[in-house]
C-alpha cells in the first residue's frame, strides 16, 4: 500500500471566504452572482475565457493528488473498452448465433456473430492485462519494485482487467476517466482516492505518461491507437526519456497495422521499429518491465 503523504493545507481564510454570503446576509447586492468569489463560481469558471483555468486545474489536480500518495512511477495499461473478461465474451457469443439462427437471412446479424466470435478470441487479453497488473502490484507490495502502480483509462474491458488485477494483489491502482458523449463509469477496481475524471483528452493523455516508465498496448481502437502513437511519437522525438513500449498480441497488431510497409514507404527509419516490442503474455511483459525497472534504478544509483 501506498503511504499518503500528508496533503498541503489551503490557504488560511479561503474556506471562511468562501460562505462569507452567509454571514453578509441576503441583500440584492449579495444575492447577485457577480459578488460571488470567482473560484466558488461555477457558471463564471465555465465560461469561454476561462478555458486556461480550467486546463490548468485539470493538470494539478490529479498531479498533486497523485504527489500527496507518493506515485513515482506508473505502467500504463491501454486496451479496447469492448475486450470483456472470456465467459461474458462467450455468453455474447451464443446470444448472437441465437439470434442469427432466427434470422438466417440477416446479413447484419451474421456479421455480428463473426465479431463476436473475434471478441471471444480477444478476450484471452482480458485474462493476460489482469494477470500483468497483479505480477506488478504484488512486486511493489514485496518491496522488490516498491514504486510502480498500474495506470489505466478506468473504464470497462482491457483496462477495468488491469485494474482488477492490481486489486487482486491487494494493490492500489489509478483510473484516468474521460467525460464522453455516451455513459462510460469508472470501474469498480480503481482505487477511489486515485480515480480521476477528465473533460480534456490532451491533459489526460499527459497525465498516463507524466510517470510512466512502460507502456503496454492490448488490442483497441481508436483510442488505444491514439495514446500509442502520441506515445511513440513522444520517444521518436525525444520529448521524453526512452521506456517500454509492449504491442501485447502480434497477430493483432501485424494485421492492423503494417509497420513494415512504413520503412518501406520511407515514413520512419528502420530503426523507429526498436521503439517497441511484441509480448504475449502478462509474464513476458511484465519480464521486460521489470528487467527495464531494474537497469533505471542502477542508473540513478550510479554515481
Amino acid at each position: 500500500m501506498v503511504t499518503p503523504v500528508k496533503p498541503v493545507t489551503s490557504v488560511p481564510g479561503t474556506d471562511d471566504d468562501a460562505v462569507s454570503r452567509d454571514r453578509d446576509g441576503d441583500t440584492e447586492q449579495t444575492c447577485s452572482a457577480s459578488y460571488k468569489l470567482a473560484y466558488t463560481d461555477e457558471e463564471f469558471m465555465l465560461r469561454d475565457e476561462l478555458l486556461s483555468v480550467r486546463l490548468q486545474l485539470e493538470l494539478l489536480k490529479p498531479d498533486m493528488l497523485q504527489d500527496e500518495h507518493g506515485i513515482r512511477s506508473t505502467v500504463v495499461i491501454f486496451g479496447s473498452t469492448h475486450v470483456p473478461d472470456p465467459k461474458t465474451a462467450t455468453e455474447r457469443l451464443q446470444h448472437a448465433m441465437a439470434c442469427a439462427e432466427l434470422r438466417p437471412d440477416d446479413p447484419l446479424l451474421g456479421r455480428k456473430v463473426k465479431v463476436a466470435e473475434r471478441i471471444v478470441y480477444s478476450s484471452r487479453f482480458y485474462n493476460e492485462a489482469r494477470k500483468l497488473a497483479r505480477l506488478i502490484t504484488a512486486a511493489a507490495k514485496s518491496g522488490s519494485h516498491p514504486h510502480l502502480v498500474v495506470i489505466t483509462g478506468g473504464g470497462p474491458g482491457i483496462m477495468e482487467a488491469a485494474n482488477r488485477g492490481a486489486m487482486d494483489a491487494g494493490g492500489e491502482s489509478i483510473g484516468l476517466n474521460i467525460v464522453l458523449p455516451f455513459e462510460q463509469k469508472p470501474n469498480p477496481y480503481i482505487t477511489p482516492e486515485l480515480c480521476f475524471k477528465f473533460h480534456y483528452f490532451a491533459i489526460r493523455k499527459m497525465h498516463f505518461l507524466k510517470r510512466a516508465m512502460a507502456l503496454v498496448a492490448c488490442p483497441g481502437g481508436f483510442g488505444t491507437l491514439d495514446e500509442l502513437f502520441e506515445t511513440l511519437t513522444l520517444i521518436q522525438t525525444q520529448k521524453v526519456e526512452p521506456f517500454p513500449v509492449l504491442l501485447m498480441g502480434r497477430e493483432f497488431w501485424e494485421r492492423i497495422i503494417n509497420f513494415d510497409a512504413l520503412v518501406e514507404e520511407g515514413m520512419i527509419a528502420e530503426e523507429d521499429l526498436s521503439l517497441f516490442q511484441f509480448v504475449e503474455t502478462g509474464e513476458e511483459a511484465w519480464s521486460i518491465i521489470r528487467q527495464a525497472d531494474l537497469a533505471r534504478h542502477a542508473r540513478s544509483d550510479s554515481p
